[in-house]
Formats: C-alpha cells, structure tokens, sequence
C-alpha cells in the first residue's frame, strides 16, 4: 500500500473503525467497498495517538491507498521561527479558532486553513502547542471563555482539542473525486477541509450521531467535572459554560462545518434526521440508505438443536454496548430457568479494564458455569444455535447483528436506541405491517431485559410469529442488493459533478 496521496475515485475518512477496529461500522466499510468494485477507493484513517494499527480486516484490491493521521501527533521537524513570525500567526488565529466553537461555517475554517498555507514550514509541536506565544493564545482564550473554570483542567482540554485540530488541518490530503466519511467529529472535519481545499464533492453517511456519542462520553467525564459547581454559594446561572461545554461546542461545530461541506448527508435510518438537523443539517440534502444484507445467505443457516435455551449478545466488550446490564439480566433469569446459557460473542481486547471487570461480575453472580466469552468468533458458525439475541447497547445505529439473526429467524430484545425499534418493530412507513420480531427493553435494566427473554423463551406461539416476522421484514426491508444499488447511483452521479 503507499503512503503517498493518489488519484481515486472516493477517498473515506475514516475515524477510529475499519480496518483496525472490529465492529458494524467497520465490517460495513468493508462490505461498501466490496460491493462497489467499479470504483477505487483511498482510505485515511484518523486514529487515537496510541492506537494499534492491526489489520482485523483484508484490505479489497480495489483500495489504491491508505494512510493513518495519529491525532494530536504533529510535526517535530519544522523551520525555525522568530517571535514576529509566531506573533504574527497566533493573532490572525485566534479570532477564527473562536468562532468554529460557537458559529462554526466554512469561511472561518478556510479562514484558518489559509493562514496554514502561509506558515506551514514552520508549523510543528513546538511552535503550536509549546511556545511562548501558543501559551500565550491559551490564556487568553481561558479568560475570555472559561475564565471561572479550572485552569489546569482547561490547559489539558485545550491542549487535546487542539493538538487534534492541528493533526487534522496539517496531514496529507489524498487526490480523489470523492470525499466521503461516516462521521463527523475529526473525520467530519477533514472532510470540510478536503471541501475547501479541492471543490470536489463531498458526502456522509452516519450510523450513529457523532455528537450524541461524544455527550454521553463527556456526561460520564468526572475529571471535567468543574469545582465550581459544588460551590453552594455561587448561583450556577452565573456560569453558563463549563469544560465539558467547551469539548461539546467543540464537537458539535464540528458537525457543522461537515455538513455544510456535503452535497449528500446520508443516515441508515429515519430517527436520525431530527437529531442530524438540530446539529446543522439541510433538509434537502438528506436521504436514507438503510443497511442491507445478503438475506438469502444467512436465511439458508440451518438451526441446531441443543437441549438447554442460548441467549446472546453479540458485540464488542465495551462500555457503550452495557455489557454489565446483560451480565445482570442473566443472572436474573438463570433463577427463572436455571438451564439458560448465554454467550457473549466479540472482541475482548478494546478495553482489557472493562472485560476485567465484566468477568469479575461474572465470578460475582456466580455464573462461571452459564456465561461464556467467545471472543471474535466465525459469527455463522453460532448463529444458528442461538434462540434469543439480546442488544443492551447504549447507543447503536442500525445493527447489523440484528438484521443477520432476523434473517435466521432469532427474535431479539435490545434497547430503544438508534434503529432498533425500527428493526423489531416496524417502521412508520411498513405496508402493511408485518408485526414485531422481538422486544425493547428499557435501558440499563436488567430486569426489563430478563422479563423480556423469558416471555420469548416460554411462550411458544409468540417465538415462532417473532421468528417469521423477523425473516420477512430483513428479506423486504433491508436486502444487500438494494443497499448496493443506492451506493453505486450516488458515486455514479456526485462523479458527474
């Protein structure tokens, strides 16, 4: 693979998923490019600054290129500069780097993104976030913005947003036709700069919603949480920011700009678009492209018989898929039908404390001998041993997982989160309706997710009308053919442009 940029017809901006990460977003990446091998794509993939660079996947012949941009990684070998020069760039900086927080548009970052056209030799580490002059930027935009927070918590902030910010404007830009990412965030942001810097078209498609993930993950951040607000004799009104508005606003212009950028915002499911306008969307632009699959593949996985009930979740052994809750819900229903056996299917290794942890729950409830960790296993070799597929997420997009088990005929509980309602339940648009192929629990319950396994587990009639639902609204809904053709019409018409 090189590593220099190349022509081709669609280069993805890729943040933190394929091909390091296992998941749906990038076992979807794969599948998009696979399914497309009219066109020659380049990847570049934006990634934590630690981050692995493990293929998980077989990159497809069709990919002409890859590079990796290491966020907050900046360059170390760059001209030296006098104190006119950095002055001088830190002072047009400033008033732009503002303003992407709070009314974030395309002229700012072009704005910014010129200014480091002019001064790119000198542009490293040390001129950008170490010298006196980028320090000198940091205070005052503390004490105009933040100046009642914690300064040291807001020196780290800044110091992460920004060395992130600056990895993403100064890395190589490939030469392609199309620019088309899956987020927003700093993928989102490199696709803007790839807007302004070339003209050529530009499109996202979203699973989930960048900025809704970035709130929870900030919302959970004790060490933003800011000394002031536990100062009962200050009224909060006062203080109408904090730091974790500061990584939020961050974020959310983020969106934007990325949207602004778009010719085409593409989401898998209808709930998206309310939560896609309220952070900046144009209505005209939007479409939905739900997710397919090869229905008749897996429709044609035979069930095994076994004596004792399967329950699974299938997922990564992270926090956001609540792993914990479906730990729990076992241990409540292993009092109702002690035979129960339950798999947790997917990778251990994203975040070795929380397995810890999730294992050490397991050892608590004392369910050694009825829950197993598969780790990443040949998904098709266990499906068809499954009886009920269970997703405690909290928050998911449209699971592939649940379009794969609906087509084998498993019914499903999961939580009421991205498009999972859709898929269990029916969309508003289903004509006619074809009747529910599982259960939404409640979030973060244990006991709503055990009520909801053992209703399907023991009542016959309800299982079997759950299990030819699930197979008729995958084979109608959510077919691979029809998701293939909507990709390969939009390349095929934003390559016109």
């Amino acid at each position: 693979m090189t590593k220099q940029p190349v022509k081709a017809d669609v280069c993805l901006f890729l943040e933190g998923t394929y091909p390091y990460i296992s998941g749906g977003v990038s076992t979807w990446t794969h599948e998009l490019i696979k399914a497309q091998p009219q066109f020659t794509f380049y990847l570049v993939c934006i990634l934590a600054p630690h981050a692995s660079t493990q293929k998980r996947f077989d990159i497809p012949s069709n990919v002409v290129g890859m590079h990796n941009v290491f966020l907050q990684k900046l360059p170390r070998l760059a001209l030296p500069a006098t104190t006119l020069i950095k002055q001088q760039f830190f002072t047009a900086l400033e008033v732009p780097l503002l303003n992407l927080q709070h009314r974030a548009t395309l002229k700012e970052l072009k704005t910014i993104l010129d200014l480091v056209a002019q001064f790119k030799p000198y542009l490293g580490e040390h001129f950008l976030l170490d010298s006196e002059e980028a320090w000198n930027m940091l205070q005052r935009m503390y004490l105009s913005t933040m100046g009642e927070t914690s300064f040291l918590h807001y020196f780290w902030s800044w110091r992460s947003l920004l060395g992130s910010f600056y990895s993403v404007v100064l890395a190589d830009l490939p030469a392609a036709s199309i620019y088309h990412t899956f987020s927003t965030g700093y993928a989102g942001l490199f696709l803007a700069r790839a807007y302004i810097e070339t003209g050529r078209p530009c499109l996202i498609t979203e699973h989930g919603i960048y900025t809704n993930e970035r709130r929870i993950e900030v919302a959970a951040a004790d060490w933003l949480a800011d000394i002031k607000a536990l100062n009962l004799n200050i009224e909060r009104s006062r203080f109408d920011r904090d730091l974790k508005d500061y990584w939020i606003d961050s974020f959310a212009g983020y969106s934007k700009l990325c949207y602004a950028a778009c010719a085409k915002i593409l989401t898998i499911y209808e709930g998206n678009k309310e939560v896609q306008q309220t952070d900046g969307a144009d209505p005209q632009k939007m479409e939905v492209i739900p997710n397919g699959i090869d229905e008749e593949y897996y429709a044609h996985i035979p069930k095994i018989p076994h004596a004792q009930p399967i329950v699974a979740l299938i997922g990564r052994v992270v926090p956001i898929k609540d792993v914990k809750t479906f730990i729990r819900a076992i241990a409540i229903l292993k009092q109702r039908l002690p035979s129960i056996q339950a798999w947790i299917i997917g990778p251990t290794d994203e975040d070795k404390e929380y397995y810890c942890e999730c294992v050490e729950l397991v050892q608590a409830n004392h369910l050694e001998e009825t829950l197993t960790f598969t780790g990443k296993v040949n998904l098709e070799k266990y499906l068809g041993q499954i009886d009920v597929l269970v997703l405690t997420s909290i928050s998911e997009a449209q699971p592939l997982v649940l379009l794969e088990a609906g087509a084998v005929g498993i019914p499903c509980v999961a939580t009421d989160v991205g498009a999972c309602r859709e898929i269990l339940q029916g969309r508003k648009d289903e004509m006619p309706p074809i009747g529910a192929s599982g259960s939404i629990s409640k979030l973060a319950n244990p006991e709503s997710v055990a009520d909801h396994i053992y209703e399907l587990l023991v009542n016959p009639v309800l299982y079997q009308a759950c299990s030819r639902n699930a197979r008729e609204r995958v084979k109608k809904y959510y077919n691979k053919a029809d998701w293939q053709r909507a990709y390969q019409n939009v390349y095929t018409s934003l390559l016109k442009e």
